[in-house]
């Protein structure tokens, strides 16, 4: 049994097991449990502890326990245990889910990252930033002029998959392919999507590895300067990544960069439009982006909850979480937890300790391209879109798996 030094348990005191607690309910699962609402929800039911239960785990709400978990090294990726839950014990979203790297540990899960990270260094990521600016300047033109869009159908949907297309090696064509796929293969995550659309996850998975697999084809015979050849080079080197290894990063590559930069720059200018005065200050100084990215990511995290399953028996803060417990770490809570934490302020001095991205070894990988294209879209569009506002109420989508925005429509003074 591992246990933590902080807040550990009297000498001679025994440890309460979580599951006899008496502890406050929240359904993250439950419908219409978005924006304030839930925002709300949540800090009522922190304001009674720093755990909670939920349908299938247990909410940490506070910060210094979510990082805990989310380090500690009888924890891991409950994405197997999740999947028997729902009865998805074969086909391609198994296969899928049993290669995730998210699922995997150890020496196996280092080697892994230690591939694909190069590709996704802060320097790596500068390097697609001319692109991203390109890309933004397409889609401003497709506006034509207009003062008014639903913003994520204009902007924030083809955005990210034209960068993931080009990190890849992908035609540009295929961005609205690589959107759709992404969506659905990451509804692995969302319980109410697992639970009543299955089949529609499972051809989406089954279509994305048909793609990738021609995909590698296309680059083993015309490498280029892209992740596929990088890791088709390893590959040839033998032990080091296997062909299936392979097929399955770049399938988390497209999975897990889309859908999830979509949301989380279409949350920004709900944020911004919202906030104007704040946005002012990005036009007006586009240094001040940067710290803006900073907070839109610590206010309105995308994953709001992340998942682990103890691995052991953990004792934490005088509780026992046996072997097998699965625990919701709510970076929402986390992140707030400081100063007017619970405000929206670019201006404001932050600790910097953001969950949003997680810790520990499955840090996530795509943060630094996920900043980039954050950066490099608010730049481009602060100075041109003054006067931003809501030109309608935007339609939020739950916060069990991807919080998205499915609806943004905005408006602004000048074109």
């Amino acid at each position: 049994m591992v246990s933590t030094n902080e807040h550990a348990s009297p000498p001679g005191h025994a440890a309460t097991t979580a599951g006899d607690l008496d502890l406050p309910f929240f359904d993250y699962s439950e419908p219409g449990l978005v924006g304030e609402v839930y925002q709300q929800r949540l800090a009522a039911v922190r304001g009674k502890g720093w755990l909670a239960r939920s349908p299938l785990a247990l909410v940490v709400l506070d910060h210094s326990s979510g990082e805990f978990f989310l380090r500690a090294k009888q924890t891991a990726f409950p994405g197997r245990e999740i999947a028997d839950l729902f009865g998805i014990t074969g086909g391609r979203l198994r296969e899928q889910i049993d290669a995730n790297i998210l699922n995997q540990t150890g020496e196996r899960h280092r080697r892994l990252r230690s591939l694909v990270g190069p590709a996704f260094t802060p320097r790596a990521a500068a390097h697609w930033r001319p692109l991203m600016r390109e890309f933004a300047q397409r889609l401003w033109a497709g506006l034509d002029g207009a003062q008014e869009c639903e913003f994520v159908e204009a902007f924030a949907k083809p955005y990210p998959s034209l960068t993931i297309a080009a990190v890849l090696g992908a035609s540009l064509a295929d961005a609205p392919r690589l959107h759709e796929w992404s969506t659905w293969v990451q509804r692995q995550f969302d319980i109410r999507a697992l639970g009543s659309e299955p089949e529609r996850i499972e051809r989406a998975v089954s279509e994305l590895y048909d793609y990738v697999e021609a995909l590698l084809e296309l680059r083993r015979r015309e490498p280029s300067d892209d992740l596929i050849s990088a890791l088709l080079a390893a590959e040839e080197e033998g032990e080091k990544l296997s062909h299936s290894e392979c097929i399955n990063l770049v399938l988390n590559v497209i999975a897990g960069g889309v859908d999830t930069t979509q949301a989380q720059l279409s949350h920004a200018m709900r944020l911004f439009a919202t906030h104007p005065s704040q946005w002012d200050l990005l036009a007006a100084d586009p240094a001040r982006v940067p710290a803006a990215v900073d907070e839109v990511l610590r206010y309105e995290p995308i994953t709001p909850f992340t998942a682990r399953i103890c691995t052991a028996d953990i004792e934490h803060r005088g509780v026992l979480f046996p072997a097998g417990s699965i625990v919701a770490i709510c970076a929402e809570r986390a992140n707030r937890e400081q100063d007017g934490g619970e405000q929206f302020d670019i201006t404001a001095e932050r600790d910097g300790r953001a969950l949003t991205f997680g810790a520990g070894p499955h840090f996530c990988l795509g943060s630094n391209l996920a900043r980039a294209e954050l950066e490099e879209a608010i730049t481009f569009l602060a100075p041109r879109m003054t006067g931003l506002r809501p030109a309608a109420p935007a339609k939020l989508g739950g916060v069990e798996g991807i919080y998205q925005v499915e609806s943004l429509p905005l408006a602004w003074s000048q074109a």
